[in-house]
C-alpha cells in the first residue's frame, strides 16, 4: 500500500519561510505535487513536479514557493518564501500526473495534511 508521510510546517510571521517534506513509501518515484486548503474553501493546487524535475505552480505563489526532489527521488519538498496570511492553510502532498505543464492529483493518494499559519 502506497503511504505518503509529510513533515514540516508550523507558524510563521508574515515574510518568513517554511519547508514542508513529503516521502512516498514504499520506495518509488512518481509525479506528485502539493495542494492546499484552508477552512470554506476547496483544495487547490499550489505546485507539481515531474519525475524528470519539470515544475508548475499556482500563479498565487510563483516566484516565493520552489518545489523540489531530494536525493532520495521518493521525498518532495516545497519551500515557502515570503509567507503571506492569505497562505496559511492545511498543505496535502499528493501523487499524480504532470501533463503540458500542470499537475494533476490522483484523488487515492493524499498525505496527512500539515498545518501552516501566517499570522502576526
Amino acid at each position: 500500500q502506497v503511504r505518503l508521510v509529510e513533515s514540516g510546517g508550523g507558524s510563521v510571521q508574515p515574510g518568513g519561510s517554511l519547508r514542508l517534506s513529503c516521502a512516498v513509501s514504499p520506495f518509488s518515484v512518481y509525479d506528485m505535487g502539493w495542494h492546499r486548503q484552508s477552512p470554506g474553501k476547496q483544495r487547490e493546487l499550489v505546485a507539481g513536479i515531474s519525475t524528470e524535475g519539470n515544475t508548475a505552480y499556482a500563479d498565487s505563489v510563483k516566484g516565493r514557493f520552489i518545489i523540489s526532489r531530494g536525493k532520495s527521488e521518493n521525498t518532495v519538498y516545497l519551500q515557502m518564501n515570503s509567507l503571506k496570511p492569505e497562505d496559511t492553510a492545511v498543505y496535502y502532498c499528493s501523487i499524480g500526473t504532470y501533463a503540458e505543464g500542470s499537475y494533476y492529483a490522483n484523488h487515492a493518494y493524499w498525505g496527512q495534511g500539515a498545518q501552516v499559519t501566517v499570522s502576526s
